[in-house]
């Protein structure tokens, strides 16, 4: 992967994911919601085994994931860090807004 296309998608996944965890946090009046099912979603991209698996075969779904994490290359963590930077920063901005005064955040 060139590094040009690194950073382009290094700040899609921060775009895409503060959206998704602005939009979480303003509906469902979590602040935090996305930043704990950040996780979820990264198993989700890494790992190419069923959700039913996770309950009928759990070791073998738990070594896919861990040779899904160690087989990510630098550049990866690189867009998935920005993507944990995204629902973060939706998290701080949706705790700034109340302190705001805004009471539909």
């Amino acid at each position: 992967m060139h590094i040009i296309q690194a950073v382009i998608g290094a700040v899609l996944y921060m775009t895409i994911f503060f959206s998704i965890g602005f939009i979480l946090n303003m509906l469902l009046k979590k602040t935090w919601t996305l930043v704990f099912i950040y996780p979820i979603f990264v198993i989700m991209m890494i790992d190419n085994v069923k959700l039913s698996s996770y309950v009928t075969e759990t070791s073998t779904a738990l070594t896919g994931i861990y040779e899904g994490l160690v087989g990510l290359q630098l550049l990866d963590l690189f867009m998935l860090g920005f993507g944990l930077l995204g629902a973060i920063l939706a998290g701080v901005t949706i705790r700034f807004l109340r302190k705001s005064g805004y009471s539909m955040f």
